[in-house]
């Protein structure tokens, strides 16, 4: 790989949705990309543009191993199949703390907004109180403790909290699990969202463009930098169904997400328990504040909503793959 700036960025989960993207966007930039797998072969066959490792985060010395000469550690890594989250997590974290503190390195974290509860809404700033409802929220705002306190020992922590996640491999989230059928074409839209309710979304591109930016102008942040994204606000919880039909078609039908089912197929299903624990979040209107990212970077990265559901649509195999443009011009002038 070509470094073109020498740098060496390690990202942890670079085969998950915000993972991979972020390691994108830091190879486009210059980065030397290292990622640890559990399973680097089939990983490096996928992605053959990252420095793959041999390792799992859960064991501190693989993780050490891997950031050797690493300046960035982007956390982005969840447990196999998002289960046993309070097992897991927080000692993979500690992990990635121990070895930036021991290379010198920046930690990126990707956050959420599970960290808050009701009595913070609807408007969500960077300090805003932290009393989460659900297991995850807690554990998320024990992450970020642990991040602020290592921030005040020597180790610098960019932290980006954003609404639900979609986007091009965003496979396990609200959009692609919820709203529509992943391999099949868009005939129903799902909507769990009650009209009138709020709801944030965040692009996984631009979440990703949004870290790589900061991670830029880290020189000028604070130790413990945490800023919110405003992605795309639906205002009335009916404006990401729009959209969906607008890109495929607005003959397809809206149907109400069955949330009766939640709770039966919880018990069973990992997803489905995730749905009950966050379904708050689909009862109240909430919004992030995104003017202190603002005042930092003068703009947030926001790509047009019906592109970014068409990358979504299309990354899902619910649309075609877009011919590339010299076969569409030829197309066109075969018809012609």
């Amino acid at each position: 790989m070509t470094e073109l700036n020498g740098q060496v960025a390690l990202v942890l989960g670079a085969t998950g949705g915000i993972g991979g993207e972020v390691a994108r966007k830091l190879a486009a930039r210059g980065w030397r990309v290292r990622a640890l797998n559990r399973d680097a072969a089939k990983a490096r066959a996928k992605a053959p543009d990252f420095d793959w490792v041999q390792g799992d985060a859960m064991h501190a010395n693989d993780l050490m191993t891997a950031a050797q000469g690493a300046s960035l550690i982007v956390h982005a890594v969840n447990p196999p199949g998002y289960r046993d989250w309070d097992k897991l997590v927080l000692p993979m974290l500690d992990n990635t703390i121990a070895a930036a503190r021991s290379l010198g390195a920046r930690i990126v974290l990707p956050g959420t907004v599970y960290n808050f509860g009701p009595d913070a809404f609807p408007v969500l700033e960077e300090d805003s109180p932290q009393h989460p409802v659900t297991k995850k929220g807690a554990i998320r705002v024990e992450m970020e403790r642990r991040l602020e306190v290592a921030s005040r020992t020597g180790v610098p922590v960019i932290i980006v909290r954003a609404g639900d996640f979609f986007g091009p491999g965003a496979a396990n989230s609200w959009f692609s699990q919820g709203m529509v059928t992943p391999g099949k074409p868009v005939n129903a839209v799902k909507n769990p969202a009650r009209h009138g309710v709020g709801h944030q979304w965040a692009y996984l591109p631009d979440v990703a463009e949004t870290m790589v930016r900061l991670v830029e102008c880290a020189d000028r942040l604070p130790s413990f930098a945490v800023y919110h994204m405003d992605g795309f606000w639906d205002a009335d919880g009916c404006q990401m169904v729009a959209a969906i039909k607008r890109v495929a078609g607005n003959a397809i039908k809206t149907q109400a997400f069955p949330w009766w089912i939640v709770p039966l197929a919880a018990p069973f299903v990992t997803f489905m328990r995730e749905l009950k624990e966050m379904r708050y979040l689909w009862q109240e209107p909430l919004r992030m504040s995104n003017e202190r990212l603002v005042c930092e970077l003068g703009s947030e990265p926001n790509t047009p909503i019906d592109e970014a559901v068409r990358a979504s649509l299309v990354s899902l195999g619910c649309l075609p793959t877009p011919a590339p443009a010299s076969e569409a011009r030829a197309l066109v002038q075969a018809v012609r």
